[in-house]
C-alpha cells in the first residue's frame, strides 16, 4: 500500500496530522502555483531536503528561474478543460499505479471559489475513477471525501459530519447521526451540514447509486 500526496495552492496544513501524511508520503506532487510554497514549509515538515517527484500544471504560476531550476520535475499540461488538481490526480494514477490513497493537501482556504471548487471535484473522481484509489481532502481544519453508495462511515463518536449532494433526487437514510438525513432534500448545499456522530459508526444508506460529499472535523 503506498499513498501520494498532492499539494495544492490553497492553504499549507500546518497542524500534525496533514504534515504527517505529507511526511510518510511515497510519492509528492506540486500543483505548479504550489512550489514555492512547498519549499518555504519544506524544512519544517521533513527536517530537510525531500523534492516532489512531480510539479505539474499549466506552469503559469512559477517564475522562469524555478522552471529552470527545477526542469527535470515539470510536468507541462497546458490543458483547459481541467485545473492542476485534476490533472495531478489523473498523473498519479497513470503514473504510480500502486498507489492506493490519494491525499490534496492545501485545496482549501485562500479563496473561497478555489476551495468550492476543489472540493466538489472529489465528487467527479469518484465518478470517473471508479475503483481507483481512495481520495481525500485534508486540512487543519476538516478531512473531506466522496461516496456513491451506501456506506459504513467508522468516524467516531461526537464528530462532526456535513453531507453534501448535488443530485435532489437522492434519499440518504442515515443511522448514527445526531440528526438523521431521512427525508433531506439535497436542493440547496446547507441541507445536511453541521450535524454530528452520535456513534462511532455513522451509516448512510442511499435510495439509488448516485454521489455524495462528506466533511469531517
Amino acid at each position: 500500500m503506498k499513498t501520494a500526496v498532492i499539494i495544492d495552492n490553497g492553504k499549507f496544513p500546518k497542524k500534525d496530522y496533514p504534515r504527517y501524511l505529507l511526511k510518510n508520503a511515497d510519492y509528492i506532487i506540486c500543483c505548479d502555483g504550489a512550489l514555492m510554497k512547498y519549499f518555504r514549509n519544506m524544512e519544517a515538515v521533513f527536517g530537510g531536503e525531500r523534492m516532489p517527484d512531480v510539479v505539474i500544471g499549466d506552469m503559469d504560476s512559477v517564475s522562469r528561474t524555478a522552471l529552470a531550476r527545477y526542469k527535470g520535475l515539470t510536468v507541462h499540461e497546458t490543458g483547459q478543460d481541467d485545473n492542476d488538481q485534476t490533472k495531478a490526480v489523473r498523473y498519479v494514477m497513470n503514473h504510480f499505479p500502486d498507489v492506493t490513497d490519494i491525499y490534496i493537501l492545501g485545496g482549501t482556504g485562500d479563496r473561497e471559489d478555489h476551495t468550492i471548487g476543489n472540493l466538489s471535484l472529489l465528487m467527479e473522481y469518484a465518478r470517473c475513477f471508479s475503483g481507483g484509489p481512495h481520495i481525500e481532502m485534508v486540512s487543519d481544519w476538516s478531512t473531506a471525501f466522496a461516496i456513491t453508495g451506501t456506506v459504513d462511515i467508522q468516524c467516531g463518536e461526537g464528530r462532526a459530519f456535513s453531507l453534501f449532494s448535488p443530485d435532489n433526487s437522492l434519499n440518504i437514510k442515515s443511522k448514527g447521526l445526531v440528526w438523521p438525513t431521512d427525508g433531506v432534500v439535497f436542493d440547496n448545499w446547507w441541507k445536511a451540514t453541521l450535524n454530528r456522530a452520535s456513534e462511532d459508526t455513522v451509516h448512510l444508506e442511499f435510495s439509488h447509486p448516485s454521489v455524495a460529499l462528506v466533511i469531517l472535523d
